[in-house]
């Protein structure tokens, strides 16, 4: 004869729209209808479960609890519409090849090399399962991003910023002497296109030489250019009274310079952002031995930095997304 317990409880969060049922009370309730003392009516009404549930338990139940034990619901085929084997093999293949590639990059090379007809999204997915890429992490931040105004013409606005290159990718000899090396990046925040030089050394004499460099390479200079708060951009008012050199060759240009708040990098985000790009797909794959060497590495980097796809660009490349607005503004 089976007892009734009396505190059976399988709700222990009803926050949550579904809970499954312990493995005890699947063996109490079994029990109880095969003991002939209660009607299936009660059975579902004691341990709130439905008439199906209780119908699959029972043609599991073999006497042994172990037979209530849940068991995995993952499908014994695959999806119709999954990767085939083939496709996952290309993406293992090209991954082997080239670790440093973005999902993007591996998106338009799979395309170009493969006819690969699938969306980033499900490309995206694919890695995750493959173990190639990180899961994403909420953001714990309280801050509300307010809505920004891009230029959509090129050469309305540049942000430049400097990035100190992270020792662990140079060679040990440079390490021991703490030699430091430094990036200087600007972008173009219509298209996204950016130019990158190196350094060593972070002052305001390498920064008008930057500056000098990078119009030469867009081939025109903007309108604004906006930096931080740094002794390279700009000299603290209360306790200098000399004209920075970054503001005389900008008066001299006829560009206005745009110093953002203190302490708020995310005012120069799209140049900031990319610096973390940097990290995950230049630095983290190379030693760099000298200053030569980097800069000879870094304009290979920068023609592969400015032919990658971008979300925030409809997936086009921003030499692509120059393309096509320097086209529509000639149409204007």
């Amino acid at each position: 004869m089976v007892s009734i317990p009396q505190n059976v409880s399988t709700l222990t969060n009803n926050n949550l729209r579904y809970l499954p049922h312990e493995t005890k009370t699947r063996l109490y309730a079994v029990e109880l209808l095969k003991s002939g003392m209660a009607s299936v009516e009660f059975v579902i009404r004691r341990y709130h479960i439905s008439r199906a549930s209780l119908y699959r338990w029972l043609r599991r139940y073999d006497g042994s609890k172990a037979s209530l034990v849940s068991r995995s619901h993952k499908p014994l085929s695959p999806h119709p519409n999954a990767h085939t084997a083939e496709e996952l093999k290309w993406i293992r293949n090209f991954m082997r090849r080239f670790p440093e590639f973005t999902v993007a990059e591996l998106w338009r090379k799979l395309q170009e090399k493969r006819n690969y007809r699938r969306s980033i999204g499900s490309l995206y997915r694919a890695m995750r399962r493959l173990g190639y890429m990180r899961p994403i992490t909420a953001s714990t931040s309280n801050y509300t991003p307010r809505a920004y105004q891009t230029p959509t013409h090129i050469g309305e606005k540049w942000q430049i910023d400097v990035k100190c290159v992270p020792t662990w990718c140079l060679a040990p000899w440079l390490q021991r002497c703490g030699k430091r090396l430094y990036q200087y990046t600007c972008i173009d925040e219509a298209s996204r296109e950016r130019f990158l030089y190196f350094y060593d050394e972070q002052t305001p004499n390498a920064t008008v030489d930057f500056v000098s460099r990078a119009g030469l390479h867009y081939g025109y200079l903007p309108r604004e250019i906006q930096t931080d708060n740094g002794m390279e951009f700009t000299w603290p008012h209360e306790k200098y009274y000399k004209p920075h050199p970054l503001d005389l060759l900008c008066s001299e240009l006829g560009i206005y310079h745009h110093t953002i708040r203190p302490r708020t990098p995310r005012h120069n985000g799209k140049v900031e952002r990319s610096h973390r790009s940097d990290n995950e797909r230049f630095y983290a794959y190379n030693i760099f031995f000298s200053l030569h060497d980097l800069r000879r590495k870094g304009v290979k980097y920068l023609e592969r930095s400015n032919n990658i796809p971008m979300q925030v660009l409809g997936y086009k490349t921003p030499l692509e997304k120059r393309q096509e607005i320097t086209e529509r503004d000639k149409l204007l």
